[in-house]
This record gives structure tokens, C-alpha cells and sequence, in this order.
């Protein structure tokens, strides 16, 4: 499966030791092999639709809490506490499901599973976050994947993916582990890119 072609070039080493602040976001991310199953359903769309901002496939998430602009002093006090958080919750069961579109510019797949865990755990992260004195956006969490984005002037492209992806249901997959994301990367004209700062698995708790 070929991914939509949307390269970005890596920050220069000087950009990289300008940099004082990250944005960062706590996420869920699903397996490849049910990414793969959802690139496979969105084949047909990505040669369909070319001018698309499709999103890699490997940059796909389920964003928890969005942090949003931070100091690079303040991201490593957030590590010991949600380390701790993930050793004493179980992974949750999720499946991909459908799709749909925010203001017809932004396609996404929905997700199905379980939502009441997913919602606790964003829950608990955000408390997490916010014990550490760092204050964000709190945004309802609504469960979703984000696929593309329609360019300017374009006002059917995520409609029409969106309806295409209907009946789309995808395997029932372990969410394993907690990623701290940075996507100050590639910033600019081209598609954001995103990198783990830390990722934390699962342990058995309840």
C-alpha cells in the first residue's frame, strides 16, 4: 500500500537548537496492521482525491489532550507522573468505525471499543497534566482519527471520503501504551510531521 506522497523536509540542525518551546499532544495510536486495513478501504479515495492534505499513516493517532505550545524545560516534568498513571491502567479494546468530517475540511475515522475506558483515560491524563501546573485547552475529548484535510476552496473532497468510509468497520485492537507527542516538526507550508518524546505501555491495573 502506498502512502499519499506529502514529504516534508527535516528541521535544519540550526532551527532545532533555536527551538525553546514543542507542541505536544498525549495520544493513543492503533497497530499497523489495522492502520494498514484502514489505508486499504482508503485506496480508492487517495488516488481520487490527489490535493487531499492526506496525513501519513504512520502519524495516525487518537488524540487524548492537546497541550498545545510548550517550554522544552517543562515537557520532562510530565514523564514521572504518567509513567506512573499507564503502569496502573489496563489497554483498551478499540476498533476503527466509520468516518465522517469537522466543518466538511477535516476527514476522520471514528472509533468504537471501549469508549467509557477511553473517556476515563483522558480523563485521568488531563488530571495528570494539569497537576503539573501546565495549564491547555480543554477541548471535549471526541474519539476520532484524523485522515486529511481539504485545501482552500475545496468543499467536497472530506465530505464525499467521509461517505465513502461509511460502512468501513475495522479489527478490534489492543490500545497499548500512552504516547507524549511532539509536532513542532516540519512547521511551514508542508504537512505537519509528529515524533514520540516517550511512550509508555499499559500495565494490568483497573
Amino acid at each position: 500500500m502506498n502512502e499519499p506522497p506529502e514529504a516534508a523536509a527535516e528541521p535544519s540542525v540550526d532551527e532545532r537548537e533555536q527551538a525553546t518551546t514543542i507542541r505536544v499532544f498525549l495520544a493513543l495510536a492503533p497497530p499497523d496492521d489495522a492502520k494498514d486495513e484502514l489505508a486499504r478501504a482508503l485506496g480508492p479515495a487517495y488516488q481520487e482525491y490527489p490535493r487531499l492534505r492526506w496525513n501519513r499513516i504512520e502519524d495516525w493517532h487518537i488524540t487524548l489532550a492537546f497541550l498545545g505550545e510548550l517550554p522544552l524545560t517543562t515537557v520532562p516534568l510530565l514523564m514521572p507522573p504518567l509513567a506512573e498513571l499507564t503502569a496502573h491502567r489496563r489497554s483498551l479494546r478499540l476498533a476503527l468505525h466509520g468516518g465522517g468530517h469537522f466543518d466538511e475540511r477535516v476527514l476522520w475515522s471514528g472509533i468504537e471499543g471501549d469508549l467509557e475506558g477511553l473517556h476515563r483515560l483522558a480523563t485521568d491524563v488531563r488530571d495528570v497534566v494539569r497537576a503539573c501546573g501546565v495549564s491547555f485547552p480543554d477541548r471535549p475529548l471526541r474519539p476520532h482519527l484524523t485522515l486529511a484535510r481539504s485545501r482552500r476552496g475545496d468543499d467536497r473532497a472530506a465530505v464525499e471520503v467521509a461517505a465513502g468510509l461509511a460502512g468501513f468497520s475495522g479489527r478490534v485492537w489492543e490500545a497499548e501504551r500512552l504516547h507524549l507527542v511532539g509536532s513542532n516538526f516540519g512547521r511551514g507550508p508542508g504537512p505537519i510531521r509528529y515524533r514520540d518524546i516517550e511512550a509508555w505501555s499499559f500495565g494490568h491495573g483497573s
